[in-house]
């Protein structure tokens, strides 16, 4: 249930109200608007009387909300969410390059990526420590000492870090990681989802390979739920009868859920094609069709990558794919 406030409420009143609302045992998420303020009700909302609220003088309107996301749900909260990671920010206008490769491989290889990305006009780096594979004799990931060096790039570059966990036992090991990835295989990992709800950094949420877009935005929820509302949705393509692909880019996910949501919304090209030279096309169109961000594979050497070298493009080409991009993204503010 969303409560929409006239303007300039009086504060005695919206005190009342606030506490009458909590002392039925219901959890209120004020958004405050340049021209309006709306409470958020969260919790049973079915034994309320909307007649009753919707009589009182600072009270505009009283709406259900039929979709069982609240939190993550845009008629609860308008504004778009700007997400502040260091000295970047996810959201609001602002194009969020995060570019690395798949996996962590040695001190060398993530140093030398994390500064030609940087150069290039990435702002944040990717890079897998831990690595979820389809077959247990691949490349697992360099795991704790993966971590270590994703620091010791970041100290190099000063690019904030995003990297993937795979459960909650490794959450002590991630403290120095600035935005916590939830890979397409634990987007329904509720007990995982719960933990990060705990924790208080951005988590990347990628949709999982046949989850419907409400799917993906309870699995927001579940994080949200928890206190944590610093939650950055990722589109990274969807299994379908298409083979040519490794994944089917899902363009339509960007207007459906920055229509449903208030979340920001970044697309991995990357992992939606399994092709380098799917990249750069995929890339354009998602941000002509309004994405936030982009999470972006670059390895220089793909042809020895240890992981996912195909989809992989090389340092320079992410240079070229970086001026392209910036000419589309000021075209479309204009």
């Amino acid at each position: 249930m969303i409560v929409l406030l006239k303007q300039n409420p009086d504060k005695a009143q919206l005190d009342s109200l606030i506490s009458w609302l909590e002392s039925k045992g219901v959890e209120i998420h004020p958004t405050v608007g340049a021209t309006q303020t709306i409470l958020g009700l969260v919790g049973d909302t079915s034994h309320l009387d909307i007649d009753l609220i919707s009589a009182l003088d600072i009270v505009e309107a009283v709406r259900r909300v039929q979709e069982p996301y609240k939190n993550a749900n845009r008629k609860f909260h308008p504004q778009d969410t700007v997400i502040k990671v260091g000295n970047t920010q996810i959201g609001g206008g602002n194009l969020t390059l995060i570019a690395g490769p798949c996996s962590v491989e040695s001190e060398e290889q993530i140093c030398e990526i994390a500064m030609k990305v940087k150069e290039s006009g990435a702002t944040m780096l990717r890079g897998g420590a831990f690595k979820p594979r389809t077959s247990p004799y691949s490349f697992q990931g360099l795991r704790n000492e993966g971590l270590r060096l994703l620091s010791i790039a970041k100290k190099l570059t000063g690019l904030p870090i995003v990297t993937e966990i795979m459960d909650i036992s490794q959450l002590p090991n991630f403290d120095d990681v600035d935005v916590i990835q939830v890979g397409a295989r634990n987007m329904q990992n509720f007990e995982l989802l719960k933990a990060l709800g705990t924790v208080r950094k951005p988590i990347l949420l990628k949709r999982g390979l046949s989850s419907t877009y409400e799917e993906l935005l309870m699995s927001a929820e579940y994080i949200m739920a928890g206190g944590n509302n610093e939650v950055i949705l990722c589109e990274r393509g969807i299994r379908t009868f298409e083979t040519y692909t490794r994944n089917t880019l899902d363009v339509a996910a960007i207007p459906v859920l920055k229509q449903l949501s208030h979340l920001p919304i970044i697309i991995d090209p990357s992992h939606s094609a399994g092709k380098s030279a799917l990249v750069s096309p995929l890339s354009c169109a998602a941000v002509a069709a309004g994405a936030d961000g982009l999470i972006i594979e670059v390895h220089n050497d793909p042809a020895h990558a240890l992981c996912d070298g195909p989809q992989s493009i090389r340092p320079e080409a992410f240079d070229s794919l970086v001026k392209k991009l910036n000419v589309i993204s000021d075209t479309i503010k204009e």
